[in-house]
């Protein structure tokens, strides 16, 4: 069997409309050979978790500047184990606090990156995590 490429959703949760940073790791990821889907702005955890399921996710990437990391990442976990996603990666970037850094990973944020992470990082983190046994087609 061939591995299909590493599936990706890119989501921009909440009431912030800075999407460059969003915009800009969706092509590093696909210009590495990911496919990336790009949900837009101002999505919910909702909307995030049912586009993880219709597109068959391996990875959900947020991108969060707002200050509701905390919020919106713990609403997503709880809907991904809802829905039997808990073997998503999801990854988390913005700007965040280092005192919020231990709550993110307790509630099953496994990457989190911020301003200045250079995108090699992200990718290796990226293909290091997700499970290869779950690309084949």
């Amino acid at each position: 069997m061939t591995d299909r490429p590493i599936r990706v959703v890119i989501a921009k949760p909440g009431l912030d409309g800075h999407d460059r940073g969003a915009k800009v790791i969706a092509r590093a990821l696909r210009d590495a050979g990911m496919e990336v889907i790009y949900t837009g702005l101002r999505q919910t955890p909702e909307q995030i978790a049912s586009a993880a399921l219709q597109e068959d996710a391996d990875v959900i990437g947020l991108s969060i500047l707002s200050g509701a990391h905390v919020h919106v990442c713990t609403a997503l976990m709880e809907l991904l184990r809802a829905r039997g996603l808990d073997d998503v990666l999801v990854l988390v970037g913005g700007i965040i606090p280092d005192q919020d850094l231990p709550r993110l990973r307790a509630i099953g944020v496994q990457g989190i990156f911020l301003p200045g992470t250079p995108m090699d990082d992200i990718i290796t983190f990226i293909t290091g995590h997700v499970r290869r046994d779950t690309l084949e087609v």
